[in-house]
């Protein structure tokens, strides 16, 4: 196949597709923000809260009661820069793309991916509310999430868009359990990718990610992960694809399903190899911790 199909814009579709199919957290957040960025590095918009109503009884007598719409605003700043450069030798661009995107573009993107899912991961800083440190709120059990999904419910979170993502540990101990194994044995295809666990389990989606094992909670001499439940409006993901170099010819901008990727390729005549850089602006966003509850506990040994 002849080398002049690798051209930035073919990398950068190969890419993307690759980026979104490895990404977990980045695909259960709220993404309806990018519009609003300018493209700067470090633009910074107020994220709009939407308020919250209470659904009264209407009397035709007493007429309708009229509740406050006042929207509340955090900011966020697209603060974040991903980059994955690698070179490629004239022997190695004697490859097919198809093969060129297994070996080189699948883990750079998945570098990205996880990178995305880290930061996203990191935003569990945010929240207090914690569930799993009584002997009922195991953590090694999935019936953790019925006191997690109590908490989301108190704290009026929609029952819809319920979320929980676990580490490999936390979802070995849950696909013990019956109910996690008789959903599998369903064979419901819904969800993320390989990610998700089996079928909504007390309300909540379940996914797994290795990027969940930063950080770790330690109890006594055993060390658990910390596994996080949430509506998909606690956390915000934006992303922006960075403006092309005036200094390099060869690159392309690419979206997919609200990611944007900027792809550099240069050549190094020296080396005799080509260059290539993919890079991602990004920033992430607690909107509102109290639609995200922690899972925690005492190892069961």
């Amino acid at each position: 196949m002849s080398n002049t199909l690798l051209t930035p814009s073919v990398i950068a579709q190969s890419a993307l597709a690759t980026l979104y199919e490895t990404c977990v957290m980045a695909s259960l957040v709220y993404r309806d923000y990018e519009a609003d960025f300018a493209g700067r590095v470090g633009d910074t918009i107020t994220i709009r809260k939407p308020p919250t109503f209470t659904a009264q009884e209407y009397v035709r007598a007493d007429g309708i009661t009229v509740q406050d719409a006042t929207e509340q605003g955090v900011p966020m700043v697209l603060n974040h820069f991903a980059d994955v450069s690698f070179a490629v030798t004239a022997e190695e661009l004697t490859l097919k793309v198809e093969d060129f995107s297994e070996q080189f573009l699948v883990p750079a993107m998945e570098a990205i991916a996880q990178k995305i899912d880290r930061d996203l991961l990191a935003l569990r800083d945010d929240i207090t509310h914690e569930i799993g440190t009584t002997s009922g709120e195991l953590w090694s059990s999935p019936n953790s999430l019925i006191a997690a999904r109590r908490v989301l419910t108190q704290n009026k979170v929609p029952a819809s868009q319920r979320y929980a993502a676990v580490g490999p540990v936390m979802s070995a101990e849950w696909m013990k359990a019956d109910i996690l194994q008789k959903a599998n044995e369903r064979g419901d295809t819904l969800g993320l990718q390989e990610a998700r666990l089996g079928a909504r389990l007390f309300g909540f989606d379940p996914f797994e990610t290795n990027n969940i094992t930063v950080p770790a909670q330690t109890t006594g001499n055993s060390t658990t992960e910390v596994g996080v439940t949430f509506h998909k409006t606690a956390f915000a993901l934006a992303t922006r694809p960075l403006a092309l170099p005036r200094g390099a010819a060869n690159a392309a901008i690419a979206g997919y399903k609200g990611y944007g990727l900027r792809v550099i390729y240069d050549y190094d005549m020296d080396k005799k190899q080509d260059v290539v850089s993919i890079d991602c602006l990004y920033g992430v966003k607690t909107i509102d911790a109290n639609r995200a509850c922690l899972i925690k506990g005492a190892d069961v040994s």
